[in-house]
């Protein structure tokens, strides 16, 4: 069987090949004309039509070994926009979750520690941002557009591509009280709408963004360590990672990067905004085998307690460890709200203005319907709360899909 290894670089694409002349030529006009394709014996889609795979270890970087190929850093640009965000890669492995028992400020809610399986995946290298979370806001008066005109309507057929864009901040000088400046990470956000943001980018884009797990969450955070926080046990080198309540901290969250980032380089993993993952808030139960981080997760039909990770800039440095753990209250957390029922969207109570999230992305795809578990409504009290301003008006539903940047942007002209 002959092998052509073909190797795409940014503007030009490189074939090695036993055979010259005209065979190789006309092997470059397959390999092209089938948008990268690769031939031994049988086609199969090449590496590097993945993003963030390449079929040949970087020579400088981390990377990630995998069946295809390497897992690398990669960039995201949100189509039609300037606006980009960074993925890199985390490896598959096994660890131990939770705490054990003689670690310092550790809370009962952290153990009994548990070993887990973690398939690969990518984790956004810092947490949305406002630059990027604006986007998703502005959906809001885009949708209402498309609704006046008739267009992209949203029917029973294709509603599942649907989703709601958070509505206008009733008092953006309180919600936006620590700042909202580009690169600062965005907070005040609930659970769903923190779903329905992975669901939008995943609709304009084409791949598969989620919230990660709490058990994909604690594995990225560790970076294969055991100890209180990636760097070790102690609390006074925690200002060189993470932005946490200590004399003299900053009040807010700082715009992303300016700490120093853990092994696998994610910065902000601890401190800064505190991050959703998907998991309800439940004690941990032991198992016999190896739980599996992307299936293995406590799904709930409750709108709260939902848990929390890494810790805010109003957290301690206990609270901020690895194995720490926040349940959400929804009802303490929207106390300030105004609104009859409270915002789906947008929390208002501290210290859920230091709430915030980052994306994954699985190496592993799924199908369609296996998404929709990690996006969809899944409790009656958060779907009430989105029908009631849906129908008087307040909410609106949206398509996402890769034609609606463009569509977007035709309303401008």
């Amino acid at each position: 069987m002959m092998t052509i290894q073909c190797v795409r670089s940014a503007n030009s694409v490189h074939v090695g090949s036993p055979g010259k002349g005209l065979r190789s030529t006309l092997l470059v006009v397959l390999f092209l004309l089938n948008g990268g394709f690769s031939l031994t014996g049988s086609s199969h889609v090449f590496a590097e039509e993945t993003p963030g795979m390449v079929a040949e270890k970087p020579t400088e970087g981390f990377s990630v070994k995998t069946e295809n190929g390497w897992m690398v850093p990669y960039d995201v640009l949100i189509p039609e926009t300037e606006v980009r965000f960074r993925m890199v890669p985390i490896p598959a492995g096994e660890y131990l979750m939770g705490s054990p028992d003689s670690e310092a400020g550790r809370a009962s809610s952290e153990g009994p520690q548990r070993r887990v399986s973690v398939e690969p995946f990518w984790m956004a290298e810092c947490e949305v941002t406002w630059e990027q979370y604006k986007l998703f806001m502005n959906l809001y008066r885009s949708f209402k557009e498309f609704q006046s005109l008739n267009q992209r309507v949203v029917t029973d057929t294709n509603r599942i591509d649907a989703i709601t864009a958070p509505t206008p901040l009733y008092e953006p000088d309180f919600t936006f009280e620590y700042g909202e400046e580009p690169q600062q990470a965005a907070v005040s956000i609930t659970q769903y709408s923190a779903k329905q943001y992975t669901k939008w980018i995943s609709g304009i884009t084409g791949h598969q963004f989620r919230l990660p797990t709490e058990a994909e969450w604690e594995y990225a955070c560790r970076a294969e360590t055991t100890t209180a926080w990636f760097f070790g046990d102690d609390p006074a080198l925690l200002k060189e990672y993470a932005n946490y309540a200590y004399d003299g901290s900053p009040h807010g969250a700082l715009a992303v990067r300016q700490k120093k980032p853990n092994p696998w380089g994610l910065y902000d993993i601890h401190g800064n905004a505190a991050e959703w993952v998907l998991d309800g808030f439940a004690p941990y139960k032991p198992s016999d085998k190896p739980l599996n981080a992307a299936a293995d997760w406590v799904r709930s039909d409750k709108p709260y307690p939902r848990v929390v990770r890494g810790g805010s800039w109003e957290f301690s440095a206990a609270e901020c460890r690895s194995a720490a753990r926040l349940g959400s209250n929804d009802l303490s957390w929207k106390e300030y709200d105004p609104n009859r029922p409270r915002s789906p969207w947008w929390f208002t109570t501290d210290p859920a203005r230091g709430v915030g999230f980052r994306l994954i992305r699985p190496l592993k795809t799924v199908d369609r319907e296996a998404m929709e578990e990690f996006w969809k409504i899944d409790c009656e009290d958060t779907q009430y709360d989105v029908e009631d301003r849906l129908n008087e008006g307040r909410g609106v539903l949206g398509l996402v899909d890769k034609e609606l940047p463009a569509a977007i942007k035709a309303l401008s002209k």
